[in-house]
């Protein structure tokens, strides 16, 4: 994901790249630019007056719920942070981080949630009387495939989301189904484990994991190394957001919208996302906005380099 940053960064002429800050050691880190300066974390605080957004990269499942309070006492934030069962209340807790900074944090930025999170509520309003779906994938889900590679045993993973067709078919004819999580999904895992770890327990740990695992048809391969570098290097995903919904007198219209992504880098994408949303972070903040915000709160305009004037003409 902050490759994914600094590579966004380098395609937006309003940016600057002030420096990625690290855990590891500084000198061990190869940024994609030699000339970016890479710093320790411990640093960060040090430069709160040269920098006027802080975009966090790390995971949710332990890395974000520490980093985005402690980085929202001197920056603006923008995290993607996506366990969604989570949301309400690591919201509430970067709101009265931020404010107590006169900063703004935009949490949950990325395309679930984020964009797919836009066109879920803009659907809905739009057609009141039906139902919405979301599939995602077949992809590899850099949230889900961190919170494997944090259970013990495990040197590495990737986790691949699959959407059930069958599934997909019925929502798209219009009959709005009701669908359970795990009818919906598959989710396929492939483990490379340490020596000598207790394969079986691993298995379990994922099957059992809540918000992640838990609620689906799980598939657990363990695999070497050498496999899954050679089969499994690439970052694909995906998906799309789909609502159903019955208009006119006597409800006799169906209608469907839909809104779908492919993605050759998910890492590359969602960090484009979290750049644009840069942009929104300091117009507000120099509005004189503090506290947490969700993509639910950003006007779309400030998300664009281009002015009001620009946009009416060339866009509208």
């Amino acid at each position: 994901m902050g490759r994914g940053v600094e590579l966004a960064l380098g395609q937006c002429s309003d940016m600057k790249l002030v420096g990625i800050f690290t855990r590891r050691p500084p000198k061990t880190v190869q940024a994609v630019n030699k000339t970016t300066k890479v710093m320790s974390m411990e640093d960060a605080e040090t430069m709160k007056d040269d920098i006027d957004v802080m975009i966090l990269c790390g995971g949710s499942a332990s890395d974000l719920p520490e980093q985005g309070p402690h980085f929202a006492k001197w920056f603006n934030t923008i995290d993607s942070f996506d366990t969604h069962a989570g949301i309400p209340q690591y919201f509430e807790k970067m709101d009265q981080t931020a404010k107590g900074s006169e900063r703004i944090s935009i949490i949950s930025v990325g395309w679930d949630p984020g964009l797919f999170s836009i066109n879920r509520m803009i659907t809905e309003a739009i057609l009141p009387n039906g139902g919405t779906y979301t599939f995602w994938g077949k992809g590899v889900s850099q949230g889900h495939s961190d919170a494997i590679r944090r259970i013990g045993g495990v040197k590495d993973a990737k986790q691949y989301t699959i959407p059930i067709k069958e599934a997909v078919d019925k929502v798209r004819s219009g009959s709005n189904p009701k669908l359970t999580t795990g009818e919906k999904h598959l989710r396929d895992c492939y483990v490379v484990a340490e020596a000598g770890a207790d394969k079986a327990r691993i298995e379990n740990d994922i099957k059992s994991m809540p918000n992640y695992f838990a609620e689906y048809e799980t598939r657990v391969s363990f695999i070497s190394e050498e496999e899954l570098k050679q089969d499994h290097s690439a970052m694909p995903h995906g998906g799309f957001v789909i609502r159903s919904g019955i208009t006119g007198k006597n409800s006799e219209h169906s209608n469907i919208m839909e809104f779908s992504l492919k993605l050759a880098s998910n890492p590359e994408f969602t960090a484009s996302v979290l750049t644009a949303y840069a942009r929104a972070a300091f117009r507000m903040n120099h509005e004189g906005q503090y506290g947490a915000r969700t993509v639910f709160d950003i006007p779309p305009a400030y998300l664009s380099p281009k002015s009001g004037a620009e946009l009416r003409k060339v866009l509208l």
